[in-house]
């Protein structure tokens, strides 16, 4: 793909600025990556918001048109977004995974967040934007989550956030194009064994044997039964 690269120092939220700016205007053809500074109103899945501190971390939002993916086919873009976080991050630090469905770990804490819309046409999708929050040159966090991390906690030293976003940009391309379930299920946090999970019914023991195309989680708890969530359904306890 050819991107189109923006720079803009301050906005609400980055998938926000590029549905209202750029969505309407670019061809089909066209692949754009908005980055700023700093979210006033930066969020995650749900009500979930998230905390960045001024010109410190990767904050961003990629337009694309994957209208040959089906639509019952959209968790590709998901796991193609998370799987070149992960190849890049790789080349700093170890112990990278993918909490499902696409929060970006290391070890217990969090790295990054992914917020993706899909705008659907058909059975197929005419338009993505996926929004990206990277914790890079952070040191400190002060919000209630409970468990955010950033690469210079973990490292030590400041990383070029253009540059992160450049080497993100080339995995992605080469990512999306693969078969990547074998590759997604094989970075999964928690991927082995038994872990704690909560759904509406309360706490239990499970451990992980798929996840299935459309993105639904499928677990098999220490009873021996066999559990499949969609999103939101289910909760790692950590």
């Amino acid at each position: 793909m050819e991107w189109k690269i923006i720079h803009i120092d301050e906005t609400d939220s980055t998938n926000r600025w590029l549905c209202e700016h750029l969505q309407p205007a670019v061809d089909d053809q066209q692949c754009v990556a908005v980055w700023t500074d700093y979210q006033t109103a930066g969020r995650g899945c749900g009500t979930n918001t998230w905390e960045s501190e001024r010109g410190k971390n990767l904050l961003f939002s990629l337009l694309i048109h994957p209208q040959a993916l089906p639509a019952n086919k959209q968790f590709h873009i998901s796991m193609a977004i998370s799987l070149a976080i992960c190849q890049v991050l790789d080349q700093q630090i170890g112990d990278v995974s993918i909490k499902w469905p696409n929060d970006i770990y290391w070890r217990n804490g969090k790295l990054a967040g992914i917020l993706i819309e899909n705008q659907l046409q058909g059975t197929g999708i005419h338009d993505s934007i996926i929004g990206v929050g990277l914790n890079v040159n952070q040191r400190q966090f002060l919000s209630k989550a409970p468990n955010p991390v950033s690469l210079f906690q973990i490292h030590g030293h400041e990383t070029s956030r253009q540059q992160l976003l450049e080497d993100i940009l080339q995995a992605f391309d080469r990512l999306l194009d693969q078969d990547l379930k074998a590759a997604y299920c094989a970075r999964l946090y928690r991927r082995k064994g038994f872990h704690p999970y909560a759904d509406a019914n309360g706490p239990f023991m499970a451990e992980i044997t798929d996840v299935e195309a459309d993105g639904h989680l499928c677990l098999c708890d220490d009873n021996g039964q066999k559990r499949r969530y969609a999103f939101k359904e289910v909760s790692f306890i950590i």
